[in-house]
C-alpha cells in the first residue's frame, strides 16, 4: 500500500493542519510508515524546512514484505515494468549458462533441486535451460516449470521460469512448450548483432538480422507468451546506432525485457555503464521495457560491469551461483547481491533486491557439489577464507570490533562464525546437536537426509576424537549432494604393495538391490578398483581428471576425491550460443577416511550421473516433441 500527496508552497510542511503527520509521528514505533521520500518537482532534494512544490511518498511496512533478511518490499511482478524504480530483478542462469561450464553436467534431479533452492533464495527469474538443446533439457525445464514455477509462497512470490531459444521458430516453440506450464513463463530469444558475428557466424546483413529478430519476437508473443526477453548477442562490440535500431524494432514487436550482453567480457565498467545509459537515452520505446545486463568474466570485471549497468539504469541483472559459466564464467549472484545490499543505499542510489541472503551459503554449496566446480578459497562472499583472519593485526582488530575488518557478517549469508554454545561434536553427540551445527554451517536438511548423514557421522566419530566443521561439510557432500543411485558401493577389499600387482574385489548393488562382485588387478589400488567397477557396470568411460584433498590436518583426516569422466559412447547436447554439438563430461565426488574408498565412491558417482543422463535421454527419445515439425 502506498500513500501520496502533493503540497504546494507550505512553510509549515508537516503541520497537522495540513493533514500530514509530524516527523516524530511518522517514524514512531507504532507508525506503519517504513520510509519517507521528499522530492521537488525538478527532482532535486531540498531541506525539509524550505518552501516549494513537493511530492511526499510514504511506503507502508506491512505490504507484501520481502523475506525477513530483505528489508524492503518486492514489487508485484509485471513483465515490462517495475513499480519501484529502485528494485533490481535477479535473473539466475546457473541452470543454463552455468551448466555450459566444462564438466558441469547436471542431471534432471539435480537441476530440480537447484531450482527449488533458487526459489528459497528468492531469485525473480530462473533460466531453467535451453529446451531445444536435447530432449533431456526440454524435460528438465518442463519439470521445473510444472513444480517450482507453480509453488507460490505465503507472500505471493513465485519465480518466473524462463527458457532460452535461438531466433528460429523451432527453438521458440520448443521453449514455449517447456515453460508454458509455469504461472509466470518467459521465452528468452537471442541473435548476434556485432559486425564480426554477422560476417563470420551468421553471414547475414544487418537488415536481415533485424527482420529475423522482429519476426521471432512477434512469433513468441503469438504463442501466448506475454513475457519475452530479447538479447542482441555480443552487444558490447556492436555498433551503437544499430543496437538502438534493432532494440526499437523488437520493442514494437512485443519484447518486454531487453538484455544487453557483454558476451566476450571485453568492456570496462565505465564503458558498459555508458552503453546502458546510451541505450536508455536513444532507443525508441525503451520506457516500456526492462533493461537487463549479462556480463561475462573474461577480464575479471563481470561483477563490476553488472553493478555499473544497474547504476546506469538496468533493472534486471543476469548472474550465476559461484559465477560459473562459459570460459571464465559470469557475474556471481552472491557478489552482485551483497554489493547491492552493502552499497545500494550509499553509492547506487537506493538499489535493492528481493534475495533472502541467508540462503546464499547453502545454494553455493549445492551448486559446487552438483557441478563438481570447486570454489576457490579466496572467492568473495562464499570462499572458505572469506571470513578468515590470520594476520595478527587483523585478529587484534576483530577481537576488539568485528567491523574493523569485515564489511558484512557471515550470518547475513547463512553462515555462523562459531559455535556459541561451545558444543564439540564427537561420538557421544546426538542428532539434535548434529542438526544444530549443520544449520549454523548453512545446511538445512530434511529428516531423511539427516538420518543418513547421522550414521556416517557416528562412524567417523568412532575413529576421530573430534569431528570438525570441514569433516561435516565433506560428509554432507558425500551423502546429500549425490546423483540418483544406479549403482551403489557396498564393500571392497584391496591388496597392494611392492611385491606385485595390486588386486581388488568390489561389490556393488544395482538399482534393484541385486549385488554384483568383480575382481581385477591394476598398476595401483585405485586403478585396480576402477577396473573392477568397470567389469560390473560395463559402460566404457575415460578418466579425464582425478584429484584428492585432505579436508583437515592429521593422519585421521577425511579424504575428498573428485573425478571427471567422459563416456566412450557419444553423450552430447547442443551449445546454446554456437549451436554446435558438445560432448558431455560427468563429475563425481566421494569422501571417506580410506582414500581408496573415497576414490571409488567418486568414480561410481560420476558413472551414476552418466548412466542417469543416458537412461533419461533414451526414455525421452521415444517421446516425440510436438515442435519437431515446426518450420524454422
Amino acid at each position: 500500500m502506498a500513500m501520496e500527496s502533493s503540497i504546494l508552497k507550505s512553510p509549515n510542511l508537516f503541520s497537522p493542519s495540513f493533514g500530514v503527520p509530524s516527523i516524530p509521528d511518522l517514524f514512531s514505533s507504532t507508525s506503519p510508515i517504513s520510509s519517507l521520500n521528499l522530492r521537488s518537482h525538478n527532482h532535486r532534494t531540498s531541506p525539509l524546512t524550505s518552501a516549494g512544490n513537493f511530492r511526499i511518498s510514504c511506503s507502508l511496512a506491512d505490504s507484501s514484505p520481502l523475506p525477513p533478511n530483505s528489508p524492503r518490499r518486492r514489487p508485484d511482478y509485471i513483465p515490462s515494468r517495475i513499480s519501484d524504480p529502485n528494485y533490481v530483478r535477479i535473473f539466475d542462469t546457473t541452470l543454463r549458462d552455468g551448466e555450459q561450464s566444462p564438466g558441469a553436467t547436471l542431471t534432471s534431479k539435480e537441476k530440480l533441486d537447484i531450482a527449488r533452492q533458487l526459489a528459497k533464495l528468492g531469485v525473480d527469474i530462473i533460466e531453467a535451460g535451453f529446451p531445444a538443446a536435447s530432449k533431456d533439457d526440454f524435460e528438465a525445464v518442463k519439470t521445473i516449470a510444472e513444480t517450482v514455477g507453480n509453488t507460490v509462497d505465503e507472500n505471493g512470490y513465485v519465480p518466473v521460469i524462463c527458457g532460452l531459444s535461438r531466433c528460429n521458430k523451432k527453438d521458440i516453440e520448443t521453449a514455449w512448450e517447456a515453460v508454458k506450464y509455469a504461472k509466470r513463463p518467459r521465452i528468452h530469444t537471442f541473435i548476434a548483432t556485432s559486425d564480426i558475428h554477422l560476417k563470420y557466424k551468421l553471414k547475414k546483413s544487418k537488415e536481415e538480422v533485424i527482420e529475423i529478430a522482429r519476426n521471432m519476437v512477434r512469433f513468441a508473443r503469438s504463442l501466448g507468451c506475454e513475457d519475452v526477453e530479447f538479447s542482441p548477442e555480443d552487444a558490447g562490440r556492436s555498433e551503437r546506432e544499430y543496437l538502438y535500431e534493432i532494440l526499437g524494432e523488437v520493442i514494437k514487436a512485443g519484447a518486454t525485457t531487453l538484455n544487453i550482453p557483454d558476451t566476450v567480457g571485453i568492456t570496462l565498467p565505465s564503458e558498459f555503464g555508458q552503453l546502458i545509459a546510451d541505450i536508455k537515452t536513444n532507443t525508441p520505446g525503451i520506457q516500456n521495457v526492462i533493461i537487463s545486463t549479462h556480463c561475462q568474466n573474461d577480464l575479471g570485471l563481470s561483477t563490476a560491469n553488472t553493478l555499473s549497468g544497474a547504476h546506469s539504469g538496468a533493472r534486471q541483472v543476469e548472474v550465476t551461483i559461484n559465477g560459473i559459466g562459459e570460459r571464465a564464467g559470469n557475474a556471481s549472484l552472491e557478489e552482485v547481491v551483497m554489493a547491492i545490499k552493502c552499497r545500494g543505499d550509499h553509492v547506487l542510489g537506493g538499489l535493492f533486491t528481493g534475495i533472502d541472503t541467508r540462503h546464499i551459503v547453502m545454494t553455493s554449496k549445492m551448486v559446487e557439489e552438483y557441478t563438481g566446480m570447486q570454489t576457490q578459497p579466496h572467492k568473495a562472499i562464499v570462499g572458505a577464507n572469506a571470513f578468515a583472519h590470520e594476520s595478527g593485526i587483523h585478529q587484534d582488530g576483530m577481537l576488539k570490533h568485528k567491523g574493523t575488518y569485515e564489511i558484512m557478517s557471515p550470518e547475513e549469508i547463512g553462515l555462523q562464525r562459531s559455535n556459541e554454545a561451545g558444543i564439540v561434536l564427537g561420538k557421544l553427540s546426538g542428532r539434535h546437536a548434529l542438526r544444530d551445527r549443520l544449520n549454523e554451517l548453512g545446511y538445512v536438511l530434511d529428516d531423511g537426509q539427516l538420518s543418513n548423514l547421522f550414521w556416517r557421522f557416528k562412524a567417523v566419530a568412532e575413529q576421530k576424537k573430534r569431528v570438525t566443521d570441514a569433516d561435516l561439510i565433506a560428509l554432507v557432500s558425500d551423502e546429500v549432494f549425490q546423483p540418483e543411485a544406479v549403482w551403489k558401493l557396498l564393500d571392497m577389499q584391496i591388496t597392494c604393495g611392492t611385491l606385485g600387482l595390486s588386486t581388488s574385489t568390489v561389490k556393488l548393488a544395482d538399482s534393484d538391490g541385486k549385488e554384483h562382485v568383480a575382481c581385477s588387478v591394476g598398476t595401483g589400488p585405485v586403478d585396480a578398483a576402477y577396473k573392477a567397477v568397470d567389469l560390473i557396470v560395463k559402460e566404457p568411460a575415460t578418466l579425464l581428471e582425478y584429484s584428492m584433498n585432505a579436508v583437515t590436518e592429521g593422519i585421521d583426516a577425511i579424504a575428498t576425491t573428485r573425478v571427471l569422466i567422459r563416456g566412450d559412447n557419444n553423450y552430447s547436447s547442443t551449445n546454446a550460443v554456437t549451436g554446435e554439438s558438445v560432448e558431455r563430461t560427468f563429475s563425481g565426488t566421494g569422501a571417506g577416511m580410506d582414500i581408496v574408498v573415497s576414490s571409488v565412491k567418486a568414480y561410481v558417482g560420476a558413472l551414476n550421473k552418466m548412466l542417469g543422463f543416458k537412461e533419461h535421454s533414451s526414455t525421452l527419445s521415444k517421446i516425440p516433441l510436438e515442435t519437431n515439425n515446426v518450420p524454422a
